[in-house]
């Protein structure tokens, strides 16, 4: 038995991936919370498979895409070119700390998603299951701004009860169909949106609670209170942990790192300049619906928003070729602060143009093949097997954990580990459970073997062999372990030569966004309101 276990371990190396990548304040607690991810995934299928259809599909595949950050990052700056800029702080302030403090936690303990199979995933978008699981970012900024715009309801007046009651009805329907879509596309578990829920609804109350008192705070800060405002936010970047496999979460919270360091530098600079006059809140674009009119309005909001891709689409590329010969000096100088997964400007002459890098504004010629997925709905991608680093090493894991149940209920059902008893045995343990037998079947009997079957698949990959199948193989003496070595070595180079390979990233790329996602929240709050002024499309004093 020691024998066979030693072959075992020796060609599985990637089993130990996460307990050689992470220290022990990390790992124990992700090996903690692991066993409640696999416990709920055989739930999720059942759950999956019995509410499915096309027209099911269709809308919460689509109807995720509401709760992205591309979604968030084009309807705030439409708030502060309105007139809401208080309003459009807030929802900065929540979303960028959801964004933030959901991947902090992913990269932390790097808690997979549900396994699929059994689990079928369903969405629009490749790179979300590139992430992993625990907490859901989905969750948290929809309830983060559904929890808020509930508190801002029931704190105004001016609305009349019905479009007030009617606003509230769509908060909540709003976080509960994004909430229960991520269990339904499979790209979630129980634990990872209700945990994501609860983060937006704490993000939301501090918020509600001290939102003021920050508005104020930048209003009338001095320039030192603004540097250490920055500098606090650069510090959070920096020590945003390592993961142990390449996961994008990173890069979605240094953009909304940037996103905040502009809106609070545009915020108190704006504030204290002669366009914001006569505002009964420091900081508020100036608007007036009855004396600009529709057409004013629109033109703002187009113009606006070129404005923004314009900015991106000219900055980027500067900064990536501006960034590398600055960062090799540094590096020379030995003040480099290096991160995993991205590559050090001394290992490369020039960064290629890149594509599709960015999950928060798309770029340019990505906008077509953008609204050709909004407009036909169905273009959605259901796959199955591991879609991720992550992915495979939970499928390689599970996999592992059944074989070693398997022979451990073999030999304390026979010592002697003859093939045929335990064989007989394995029978038995697959006979109809109470309840099937005689034809009396019930329906906690056919969810129960339900269940069961979608355990069976747990750990299979892109195989369709299950696990009970793959048990059948006698497994004891050396020779059979010998050829079990060499089966299992070669399912798991065939489960990571199935998976898209992650693009490379530059360490100029960390900076880049630093700098590209300020200036987009400083045209939100400033640069695009003072253009509208110069241009004529402003109130007017």
């Amino acid at each position: 038995m020691n024998q066979e276990k030693e072959l075992l371990d020796a060609g599985l190396k990637s089993l130990n991936h996460y307990q050689s990548k992470l220290p022990k304040w990390r790992y124990r607690p992700r090996q903690s919370l692991l066993p409640l991810v696999r416990w709920e995934t055989p739930f999720l299928a059942w759950l999956q498979e019995k509410l499915r259809s096309p027209a099911l599909d269709t809308y919460f595949a689509t109807t995720a895409n509401l709760g992205t950050h591309t979604f968030f990052m084009i309807v705030l700056p439409i708030l502060f070119w309105c007139g809401h800029s208080d309003l459009g702080r807030g929802m900065v302030h929540i979303l960028a700390s959801g964004v933030f403090f959901s991947g902090f936690i992913k990269d932390l303990w790097c808690l997979p998603r549900p396994l699929s199979p059994p689990l079928q995933r369903i969405t629009m978008s490749g790179s979300a299951a590139l992430e992993y699981g625990f907490p859901s970012t989905h969750s948290t900024n929809a309830v983060s701004v559904a929890v808020y715009a509930l508190y801002l309801l029931n704190t105004n007046s001016s609305l009349s009860p019905k479009i007030n009651i009617l606003l509230q009805t769509i908060s909540y329907f709003y976080a509960s169909s994004i909430v229960l879509g991520r269990l339904y596309c499979g790209m979630h578990g129980f634990f990872d949106v209700i945990t994501g829920s609860m983060l937006g609804a704490a993000i939301s109350f501090v918020q509600c609670t001290y939102g003021d008192v920050i508005d104020d705070f930048i209003h009338n800060a001095l320039r030192k209170d603004m540097f250490i405002v920055v500098l606090t936010i650069l510090v959070l970047v920096r020590i945003h942990p390592e993961p142990a496999d390449d996961c994008p979460c990173f890069d979605d919270s240094v953009a909304f790192a940037g996103v905040v360091i502009g809106v609070e530098y545009g915020s108190w600079h704006f504030s204290n300049s002669d366009y914001a006059w006569s505002q009964p809140i420091p900081g508020t674009v100036p608007f007036d619906f009855e004396s600009m009119g529709w057409m004013v309005i629109m033109t703002r909001i187009i113009l606006g928003v070129m404005t923004i891709f314009l900015w991106r689409e000219v900055m980027k590329p500067c900064m990536l070729l501006i960034l590398p010969p600055a960062f090799r000096v540094i590096e020379k100088l030995g003040l480099s602060l290096p991160r995993k997964f991205f590559k050090q400007a001394s290992e490369y002459t020039r960064i290629p143009k890149l594509r599709r890098d960015d999950n928060v504004i798309p770029a340019i010629s990505e906008i077509p093949a953008f609204l050709t997925s909004i407009r036909h709905p169905r273009r959605r991608s259901v796959s199955i097997g591991p879609q991720s680093q992550a992915d495979a090493y939970e499928t390689l894991a599970y996999r592992e954990k059944r074989r070693r149940d398997s022979v451990s209920a073999s030999y304390a059902t026979d010592p002697t580990g003859d093939p045929e008893v335990t064989n007989n045995d394995r029978a038995n343990s697959h006979s109809k459970p109470e309840g099937i037998a005689n034809g009396s079947i019930s329906s906690q009997a056919l969810k129960m073997t339900s269940l069961k079957t979608y355990e069976s698949m747990m750990g299979t990959g892109f195989n369709t062999r299950t696990q009970d199948e793959a048990a059948e193989s006698p497994l004891h003496g050396p020779a059979n372990m010998k050829v079990e070595v060499q089966r299992q070595e070669q399912g798991e180079k065939d489960i990571f030569s199935r998976l898209e390979k992650p693009r490379v990233r530059y360490d100029a790329e960390v900076v880049t966004k630093l700098i590209v996602y300020s200036g987009i929240a400083w045209l939100a709050v400033e640069g695009n309101p003072i253009l509208f002024d110069t241009l004529g499309l402003g109130v007017g004093k």
